[in-house]
């Protein structure tokens, strides 16, 4: 997946005019583009660790740091929103020679894989939406607390009481690596620039309007831990109203960390889901 001493660093390559960080794995022609996050001092190792592997047995996965985030460039005359973050993605498969793509998208994620799905609908294969945004929703205490972290010990203590249902996840020593990771030169600057009070207004921002997402014609999977407190149930029952095409499975004792609390349940879903055959 990563050769570096930092197994978060992979590859770099300029998609739309940004150096984008990516992790790659496995081979072929059937590719599975990865979206992270917007969790402070997210990286796409951190979101998608325990993911990449199992699907790398039977697709070209590639997972890469949205611009802003992680270990990808941080321009100074960046405007950071779904559209730039949309705009990186398609570069990023034009620059890797990849024509068509399914999409995995973790709540901030989702909502930029959805842009993308109603955009270049021609060059997604299959959607998954797990904790998704993307529609309108009144903004949770959670997500507050996550987008209004400012950078200390006991406050990532807090954001991961709210990822998390599992308290055996949440922990001191997941803290202090969260922590350290999320004061890395750059990172906390470009975080605390994007979503600054009130914060109700970037939920908005990251829609997109719900007269497109009906179009999308795409066999689409979406996941919702019950117990989220960061992103509703309610905005993946909606997703599953609006996409004719879309299947919606609820993992029950799981927050906001589909992917690490149900971990087994979640690679087992996603390989049976991308595995299937498209109908004629």
């Amino acid at each position: 997946m990563t050769t570096t001493a930092k197994p978060e660093i992979g590859k770099t390559i300029v998609a739309n005019g940004i150096e984008t960080n990516y992790l790659e794995d496995g081979s072929g022609d059937d590719y599975v583009l990865l979206i992270h996050g917007s969790g402070p001092g997210v990286t796409s190792y951190a979101n998608w660790r325990l993911v990449i592997p199992a699907l790398a047995t039977k697709f070209h996965v590639v997972a890469p740091d949205m611009v802003g985030f992680g270990f990808s460039e941080r321009p100074k005359d960046v405007q950071y929103n779904v559209q730039t973050w949309a705009d990186q993605t398609v570069g990023l498969m034009d620059a890797l020679g990849i024509e068509k793509t399914s999409l995995v998208g973790n709540s901030f994620g989702g909502a930029i894989a959805l842009r993308i799905a109603t955009q270049h609908p021609d060059r997604i294969n299959k959607l998954v939406l797990m904790g998704s945004m993307g529609v309108p929703f009144p903004i949770t205490e959670g997500l507050e607390r996550v987008w209004g972290y400012e950078a200390s010990f006991e406050n990532m203590r807090k954001v991961l009481d709210v990822f998390a249902y599992s308290r055996e996840l949440v922990n001191d020593e997941l803290a202090k690596v969260r922590y350290e990771g999320s004061i890395q030169p750059g990172f906390q600057e470009s975080f605390s620039s994007m979503f600054p009070a009130p914060r109700q207004r970037w939920v908005e921002a990251m829609c997109t309007p719900e007269e497109d997402i009906r179009q999308l014609p795409h066999r689409t999977l979406i996941i919702h831990g019950r117990e989220d407190k960061v992103i509703p149930l309610q905005t993946s029952l909606r997703l599953e109203e609006l996409i004719d095409n879309a299947d919606l499975s609820v993992y029950s004792h799981c927050g906001h960390w589909s992917m690490i609390e149900r971990n087994a349940d979640f690679n087992r879903g996603l390989l049976e889901f991308l595995s299937e055959s498209q109908p004629a």
